[in-house]
């Protein structure tokens, strides 16, 4: 098997939802460290100028959003599995859902604190470029109270959970292990736990939540090692896609052809798309062929819900 490569950088959320998968599925993996904010000229190479991170890479497949990237180290690492006591449909949909609606305020929650330290490229690179507001902590100030109140309801509704599951006898929400449900609520609220100072618990309600973000954070990250974004596109230079067997050739739900040229966009922020031709499909996840003049021939994987597929 290639070795397993994520593009992430350290302060990234989602990247930390990843990064705690691979501790959790106890997978080696090499660490390409990237800029915040592009440009990111090498990994361009390798997604066709989707810019978001975090960014999975095994020889010449790549893998872009966490929600294509977690199925993949499912299939690589089955145990333990991201779906116990067949949660799978309802923690994936539960999983979007947190992150849809959490997103927004949990930043504006934090950059009430951090606001002042966001370097000025960062904040314009937000606003122009991936989230499409402003960031800045002077923008952000009015709309708190608002951001709070969503958190609070967001969080009373986890806390009742984990509560219902500890009853169960269950560490995490639908058993002994993690769940791409945890998983996703997790790695907000670390981003808050991580860069606000301790009272940001009571602000948003994270009381009673202590033990099950303490046991995710216990994970750990795993065993990985450092690679340079060169040396990634090295990989993927030598290496040919994966044939895909996981997917249909004929099993896109709206009828694209395999061969079909299509692009790839998200449907919420940083919309760029990205150019190929449709490999497969299903109702979850698209893969397509592009051909990159440094990279050579890939393979990128997305999921269906958040992105729009269309001909191109």
């Amino acid at each position: 098997m290639n070795d397993i490569i994520l593009h992430h950088y350290p302060l990234s959320p989602f990247s930390e939802k990843v990064r705690t998968t691979l501790g959790l599925k106890r997978l080696a993996w090499r660490s390409v460290d990237v800029a915040p904010l592009p440009p990111r000229p090498l990994l361009a190479a390798l997604t066709g100028g989707y810019r978001r991170i975090p960014v999975l890479q095994v020889g010449a497949d790549i893998f872009c959003d966490t929600n294509a990237i977690l199925p993949a180290l499912e299939r690589l690492q089955p145990g333990p599995t991201l779906y116990p006591n067949g949660c799978e449909g309802l923690a994936r949909g539960m999983a979007f859902a947190w992150e849809r609606q959490v997103w927004i305020p949990t930043i504006g929650v934090l950059v009430h604190y951090i606001g002042d330290a966001l370097p000025p490229e960062f904040i314009k690179d937000r606003k122009e470029g991936y989230l499409g507001i402003d960031i800045s902590k002077a923008a952000m100030a009015p709309d708190l109270a608002h951001h709070r109140q969503v958190l609070q309801a967001q969080y009373a509704w986890l806390r009742q959970a984990v509560e219902a599951a500890a009853a169960r006898g269950h560490d995490y929400l639908f058993g002994s292990t993690p769940s791409v449900l945890d998983l996703a609520c997790w790695q907000t609220t670390s981003l808050l736990r991580k860069n606000a100072p301790p009272e940001v618990d009571a602000l948003v309600g994270l009381q009673g939540l202590e033990a099950w973000y303490g046991r995710i954070a216990a994970i750990g990250h795993g065993r990985h090692t450092a690679l340079s974004p060169e040396e990634a596109l090295a990989v993927a230079q030598a290496a040919r896609p994966v044939p895909v067997t996981h997917l249909r050739p004929d099993g896109d739900p709206g009828g694209l052809q395999p061969g079909t040229p299509v692009t790839v966009t998200p449907d919420d922020n940083a919309r760029v798309p990205v150019s190929g031709t449709l490999v497969a499909a299903s109702a979850s996840l698209v893969v397509i062929h592009r051909n990159d003049p440094q990279a050579g021939d890939l393979h990128l994987h997305f999921p269906r819900l958040g992105f729009d597929v269309m001909p191109a």
